[in-house]
């Protein structure tokens, strides 16, 4: 299991803590990833969960990076991706691995966020972006339609998601992938900081035979924006859909695309401006120089640098593989 952290110290506690509860008789490794927090995060992890193997990066490197170092490190047949905001609820890791018994050959496993009233969030699984998605989204028909098949395809709103069924893509909050069909992926892209990432591999796993599908079963209370704000998370939300365009899309169809997610901005900053509610799409507005360049190119970033050796491995072998 791989978990990411950044200024979550209490959150992921409490996740760690829980998952303990929740599956006392499934064997599973815990490696934490803790993106430069300075809030003490890495140091109460390996107090409160010495089996753990804990990553301190030297500076915060966003989700998908995060990830890929901890997945180079893990053992198992299996990665496990679970957010520290999370919550399990029953015997998640159970549920999940006699899913992959007895449906194989998915190679990707996802379950469900449930909200704080216990219903799921809808946001677990979705679809990919389109021009007429993102035409919905600049006219404001996904909103005024919410539950449209044909007017919100990407929130998939007409799903059942009581019972098991493949879906387009996944989020990375609770994500279940066969570690080889990760490392054959090259893991996450690292163009993106945060958001976008988790499409991203779906849809390239699938490209090459994967199915990823939805398991009711195995579902974790979500506690949802720990680390942004509200207009903060749009705007990151923002930069990792304009470089999920560029990476993906036709220069002349991204081009497109983002000119469409601008009037969608737009249109909300004035409504927000109009009738004094959602305040925050003013906030995104101004920021959308920000948002519409997407993150940087990975091949400009610097490189991930982990502060101190990685923790011995269970026979007491330090573990040299990066």
């Amino acid at each position: 299991m791989v978990v990411v952290s950044y200024q979550t110290r209490e959150l992921i506690l409490t996740a760690l803590a829980t998952l303990r509860t929740a599956c006392p008789a499934e064997p599973y490794e815990v490696i934490v990833v803790d993106n430069a927090s300075t809030d003490g995060s890495a140091a109460a992890v390996a107090a409160a969960v010495p089996e753990a193997r804990v990553v301190r990066l030297a500076r915060n490197v966003g989700f998908g990076r995060a990830v890929n170092v901890g997945a180079s490190r893990a053992r198992g047949d299996w990665l496990l991706l679970l957010n520290p905001d999370t919550e399990p609820v029953g015997n998640l890791i159970g549920e999940l691995l006699a899913f992959t018994r007895a449906r194989p050959g998915h190679g990707i496993y996802v379950g469900r966020t449930l909200g704080p009233d216990g219903s799921d969030d809808g946001h677990s699984v979705f679809g990919p972006p389109s021009l007429w998605t993102l035409t919905c989204f600049a006219t404001g028909l996904s909103k005024v339609f919410p539950r449209s098949r044909l007017f919100n395809r990407e929130a998939l709103p007409w799903l059942d998601r009581s019972a098991p069924v493949r879906v387009p893509a996944a989020s990375g909050c609770l994500l279940l992938v066969r570690r080889s069909l990760f490392a054959q992926l090259d893991g996450f892209t690292p163009d993106y900081f945060m958001y976008c990432e988790d499409l991203d591999l779906c849809l390239r796993a699938t490209a090459i035979g994967a199915r990823p599908v939805l398991v009711p079963a195995a579902r974790v209370l979500h506690v949802g924006g720990a680390a942004s704000t509200s207009a903060g998370k749009r705007v990151m939300l923002l930069r990792g859909q304009v470089t999920f365009l560029r990476l993906r899309w036709s220069p002349t169809r991204a081009a497109l695309g983002r000119t469409l997610m601008a009037v969608g901005i737009a249109a909300r900053a004035t409504a927000a401006r109009l009738t004094g509610r959602a305040g925050y799409w003013r906030e995104v507005w101004r920021q959308r120089r920000t948002w519409l360049a997407g993150w940087p190119p990975a091949a400009g970033l610097p490189p991930v640098e982990v502060t101190e050796p990685v923790p011995p491995g269970p026979r007491g072998t330090p573990d040299t593989d990066g």
